[in-house]
């Protein structure tokens, strides 16, 4: 299909406006829905599982959130307090898709459910947010209204992978944001509209 609209490009340039506003309305809507979409599937008998490890507080969470198509409350609640905002002990209820997506990448790296991930941040509550944004002045790369807020992104470094590579994992699953940053050691993943940085 891309094809055709390239080459009918290529052949009708008076048609380029219109085809670039078809082209731009798409790609908008098509960023929309991403954060709409449904979990992936999951196979009769499979689990999800996800080791974490605070990178700030040495605090671990290994919790199976899922199994045969069903999430385990357990589980949830587990991983919820593990990606808590650790300066300030507050909870969300965190994105079901990020904790998916987490799994996704962890499977698309080749590692087994018990390889720890290990979280430099996870949901950050508005009083966070907000100092970490005057610490930094304008230029902190924090939002004011991050995807961290609502539960829907962390900040993670995989031992024994390199940054590189764990951010190409990331962007190959097209799950959300991405956010690379090698300076401070580690690569952001949400389920925000599909984008990089």
């Amino acid at each position: 299909m891309q094809t055709t609209t390239n080459s009918r490009l290529v052949s009708h340039p008076s048609r380029l406006p219109e085809l670039s506003r078809r082209s731009l309305i798409g790609g908008a809507a098509l960023g929309g829905m991403a954060a709409m979409m449904p979990l992936p599937a999951m196979a009769a008998g499979s689990e999800w599982r996800l080791a974490i490890r605070n990178v700030h507080n040495n605090e671990t969470v290994d919790a199976v959130f899922a199994r045969s198509g069903q999430f385990l409350a357990s589980g949830l609640a587990e991983l919820n307090h593990g990606l808590r905002d650790w300066r300030t002990g507050e909870t969300t209820q965190m994105d079901r898709r990020l904790l998916a997506l987490l799994v996704q990448l962890r499977d698309k790296l080749d590692l087994s459910g018990r390889n720890k991930i290990e979280l430099i941040s996870g949901y950050r509550s508005p009083k966070t947010n907000a100092a970490l944004r005057a610490r930094g002045g304008e230029n902190t790369g924090v939002a004011s209204t991050s995807q961290h807020m609502l539960g829907k992104a962390t900040d993670i470094v995989v031992p024994g992978v390199t940054l590189d590579k764990l951010r190409g994992a990331a962007l190959a699953l097209g799950g959300g944001g991405v956010g690379y940053y090698p300076r401070d050691g580690f690569v952001h993943v949400d389920t925000g509209r599909v984008r990089h940085w």
